[in-house]
């Protein structure tokens, strides 16, 4: 989802543009698959490369790395980009979390796991079609064959779930984050039909400026959907 705009970043940035802990190509951690130790590893990966200053860019659950990010490092980071999604333990998220509509946030376990097993496309697809305002306007077919072989590979479909689990742990972690405001510059960038009505608000809780995009008729796929608009914005405020 990414390559487009890295196309666009890469002759005035240093891009860098990893696959979060147990998801895509790096490794499944033993422990601490959750965002607070997701944040701290990014953060290492980092310092490994000499990068001291940083504007971090993220979508759905790398929001929520991001923002643990953002506020263990906060010395470090430029400005943060926030899209699409919300903050476990910050006012407002129970509207998602105990949502009956959105009940693959507590689908995980073995039984899961075992129901899921060869029926990864039908499983992802659900999120493709079902979260996007327009169906026909979500992932493309290739990108969509690049996830479902991401994911169909062993542990892979536990280690993305596992972020979901630790969302209880997370949200006593952002309750307490939340009290020290962030001070660099925010955009938010919501989707109308996905997850604005949510984290505008919340971001003016943790955030002491922040700036939101909430995009007319648009899902939780704001790359793929408003690909011009959502990279337009990104651009101008990175």
């Amino acid at each position: 989802m990414w390559r487009p705009l890295i196309e666009k970043l890469k002759d005035k940035f240093t891009v860098i543009a990893p696959d979060l802990p147990g998801i895509g190509d790096s490794d499944i951690p033993k422990s601490g698959a959750d965002m607070k130790t997701a944040a701290i590893r990014i953060h290492a990966l980092d310092k490994s490369l000499g990068i001291t200053k940083a504007r971090v860019l993220p979508h759905d659950i790398g929001l929520m790395v991001a923002y643990a990010y953002a506020a263990h490092f906060s010395a470090e980071v430029e400005k943060l980009v926030v899209m699409d999604a919300f903050l476990p333990g910050v006012a407002g998220w129970e509207l998602a979390y105990n949502n009956d509509n959105l009940w693959h946030f507590r689908f995980h376990g073995p039984t899961p796991e075992v129901l899921v097993k060869g029926r990864e496309k039908l499983y992802l697809a659900y999120f493709w079609n079902d979260l996007a305002a327009d169906k026909n306007r979500s992932l493309k077919a290739a990108d969509r064959n690049a996830y479902v072989a991401a994911y169909s590979r062993p542990g892979r479909m536990r280690a993305g779930w596992a972020y979901f689990a630790a969302w209880p742990e997370t949200a006593k972690d952002f309750a307490g984050m939340a009290k020290t405001k962030l001070t660099m510059p925010v955009l938010s960038v919501a989707g109308e039909r996905a997850s604005a009505a949510i984290l505008r608000p919340q971001m003016k809780l943790v955030a002491t400026t922040v700036t939101a995009i909430d995009l007319k008729d648009t899902g939780h796929w704001l790359m793929e959907e408003r690909p011009k608009e959502t990279m337009d914005a990104l651009i101008a405020f990175l």
